[in-house]
């Protein structure tokens, strides 16, 4: 990532037309192509951007831009559209880069790792007569969220996410095909827990014979509970 902290004016040409006046910002350039005008105001939100796919040129200004005190011109255009962006910079106040590496993205653990634990403190929320045995049932290819019994003593894998997509489904299903290999758990059946579960993960995990179920994250805390509402 580049970042650079400019006295400059932008312009934006295309679909349509948007001008910054001349003031000092920040301009990033990232590794993926984008580059993002920011001010020391406004919270996250750029005020100019240009997404990838795109390219970036530097220029020398024109005879009215040099004329005007711009010493450089960055150009940024749309590799799909006729959008541009032209970015005239008078004075560079800052300018570094710096490889921030491959980013894993958000996982946001903590909402995950607390419906886990209220799961396994109400694990009755998977029905009548079902009992933990253990959070984090450790496998040879990861941990399962949390290992229970059913009403008739059988095994049981739950996969706990916030939303629950085909992923999560399939991560499911190695977990099963691994423990059902353990004469001492098998069979074991999933149940796929989710905040809010995709249609497509929904088909198939039914498919394959696992169990659904929608958490109620208020109801679980105690916060809301749908028995006792009046709406």
């Amino acid at each position: 990532m580049r970042l650079v902290i400019a006295t400059c004016a932008v312009d934006y040409e295309g679909r349509l037309s948007a001008h910054l006046p001349l003031a000092t910002r920040l301009l990033l350039v990232k590794a993926d192509g984008s580059v993002l005008v920011h001010s020391d105001g406004g919270s996250y939100k750029p005020l100019n951007w240009m997404s990838p796919p795109c390219a970036m040129a530097e220029v020398s200004p024109d005879e009215d831009e040099a004329a005007e005190g711009v010493s450089r011109v960055w150009v940024v255009q749309n590799a799909k559209s006729e959008d541009r962006l032209r970015i005239r910079i008078h004075e560079v106040h800052h300018d570094s880069a710096h490889d921030l590496g491959v980013d894993p993205g958000l996982v946001k653990d903590g909402v995950e790792a607390h419906l886990q634990r209220l799961l396994a403190e109400h694990i009755h929320t998977l029905g009548a007569g079902y009992s933990l045995v253990r959070r984090e049932y450790m496998t040879a290819i990861g941990p399962v969220d949390i290992l229970c019994k059913d009403p008739s003593g059988g095994s049981v894998a739950v996969e706990i996410k916030r939303r629950g997509d085909i992923d999560g489904v399939e991560q499911l299903t190695r977990y099963l095909e691994l423990m059902n290999r353990d004469p001492h758990l098998a069979p074991v059946t999933g149940v796929f827990a989710a905040q809010q579960i995709k249609p497509q993960a929904r088909t198939l995990a039914e498919d394959r014979g696992i169990r659904c179920v929608v958490l109620d994250y208020d109801a679980l805390k105690g916060i809301d509970n749908a028995e006792t509402r009046l709406f």
